[in-house]
């Protein structure tokens, strides 16, 4: 699990590293899972039903409402299906 921030801001000047974590997982007997938690400059990945997560802090210039992308590639030497993925929208904080 990886999380690849080259294309996260317009800005050269931020961190941009990518960050990695292995997870022992057999797909043949287990269910791959991916949580990715977005909120302004936080991106918070969870793989593995939370036994690997990664955090990192991004910038964006252009991802706002609809310009908003999460991109998952697999790197991997066999194919993988994906039956199933859920998207949600949180509302604004109500504050008083």
């Amino acid at each position: 699990m990886c999380s690849d921030q080259s294309r996260s801001s317009l800005n050269n000047s931020n961190d941009k590293t990518t960050y990695g974590a292995f997870l022992d997982v057999d797909p043949l007997h287990k269910k791959l899972s991916l949580r990715t938690l977005i909120d302004h400059s936080i991106v918070e990945s969870f793989g593995g039903g939370g036994k690997s997560c990664i955090t990192a802090r991004v910038y964006p210039v252009l991802a706002v409402e609809d310009g908003t992308h999460l991109h998952v590639f697999n790197n991997g030497t066999q194919s993988v299906g994906v039956p199933k993925l859920s998207a949600w929208s949180m509302k604004r904080a109500r504050i008083n």
